[in-house]
Formats: structure tokens, sequence, C-alpha cells
């Protein structure tokens, strides 16, 4: 049993080694872009739209309402980098469903690079909305001696994120892998229902949280521009 796709081997292109991580990566993407061309090529305004366009219309307003509770800001500036967080993440936690998968989710290099993504989105977003100058500023107050200190607080945030989303989806994986060994159908069924259950949950959590970062960094740093207009 592999704890982790990286060790999975599917194929080499020449002297490259492709492994379950990557090559389920690109078929989620492949999906996810097959899909969206499918779904968006024939979008309507009428009153009659079909079943496909109302299940993305009912998504993109779940995630726009989401972003507006927590950042209390634009929401269109943040749309598209949440709302693609949270679709890649739970369409790849969900097809976890169809034999031989192995979420890539359930690898810390993924999980990892999503982070990263989140902790390169906090300060573009903040730069976005101040200046490069003005926000970088915001990590020296209310004293320089703060720098160190506001630097780790940003890499365990960004650890946590990655470090969270591996462990739930890889430690719901190898349970239902064990125990479809023990156990052979009904038991190991009921659980792979909870992990979907628990994959939908995570993406949730993960895109919501990295929303909260976002706000939250953009937030602080404007109550200090207020305090020094002061």
């Amino acid at each position: 049993m592999t704890i982790t796709p990286d060790t999975l081997l599917l194929f080499n292109i020449g002297s490259v080694p492709v492994n379950a991580t990557i090559g389920f990566t690109w078929l989620v993407m492949g999906l996810l872009t097959t899909a969206s061309i499918l779904i968006t090529r024939r979008l309507t305004i009428e009153t009659r739209i079909s079943h496909w366009q109302n299940l993305l219309e009912v998504l993109v307003s779940a995630i726009r309402q989401q972003i507006r509770e927590i950042s209390d800001q634009g929401v269109d500036r943040y749309l598209p980098f949440i709302g693609t967080l949270f679709i890649f993440i739970i369409t790849s936690n969900l097809l976890a469903i169809v034999p031989g998968y192995r979420p890539p989710t359930s690898s810390l290099s993924t999980t990892s690079a999503l982070a990263l993504c989140v902790f390169i989105a906090v300060p573009l977003y903040g730069i976005a909305n101040e200046g490069i100058a003005a926000y970088l500023s915001h990590y020296i107050k209310p004293t320089v001696l703060m720098l160190p200190f506001n630097l780790i607080g940003e890499f365990s945030r960004i650890i946590a994120l990655a470090v969270r989303l591996y462990g739930n989806i890889m430690s719901g994986t190898m349970i239902v892998a064990i125990l479809i060994g023990l156990i052979p159908f009904f038991f190991p069924v009921l659980l792979q229902l909870l992990g979907l259950i628990t994959g939908v949950i995570q993406a949730y959590i993960f895109a919501v949280l990295a929303m909260v970062y976002i706000a939250s960094a953009n937030t602080v740093h404007q109550h200090f521009t207020q305090q020094s207009g002061d």
C-alpha cells in the first residue's frame, strides 16, 4: 500500500517519470478545462437554461456569497482565485470514488503547491490595493522588531493550510484501503461515502481559510494605514 501517490509511477515521458500525483493532477485539469468549455459555450440569459448552466450559476453564486461574507470587500477581484482553488480541490477529492484513482490532494507536494499559491496571493492582493511600498511597510509596524514575527506568522499559516488538507485526505484514503483488505464490501463503502463528504468539507475549509488570510491581511494593513493617517 502506497502512503502517497508521489511514490506510484504511472509512466515515463522519455526519461522523465510521471507519478500518480502529476498524472491525476493533469487528469483533473483536463476534466475541468473540458467541462468549462462545454458548459460555457452556450451560456444564455434566457429564462430557460440548461441544467449545467443552472449548476454553474448556483456554484458561482454560492462562492460569491461566501467571499462577500468573509471579506466585506469587492467580490469580483477574489472570485477567480478562490473559485479555482475550491473547484480544483473538490473535484480532486470527489473523484476518489473512481477505482484506481488517487487524489492528488493526498500528496503533500500538491497541498504545499496550493498553499504556496495562497502565500503568493496574499501580498499580491495587498500590493494591488495599496501599492508595494505601503504594503511592505506594514511588516515592520508598529516597530521593525516585529519583522521576523510577521514573516514567521505568514509562513506558519501556509504550512498549516498544506498539512491540514494533506493529512485529512491522505488519512481517509489509507483507512479505506486498509478496511477493503479486512472487510471486503459493506463497511468500506460507508467509509468511502464519509471520505467524499470529508473531501467536500476540506475543499470548503481550504477555500475559506485562503479567503480569510487574504481578507485579514488587507484589513489589518488598512487599519494600520488609517492609524498612521490619524
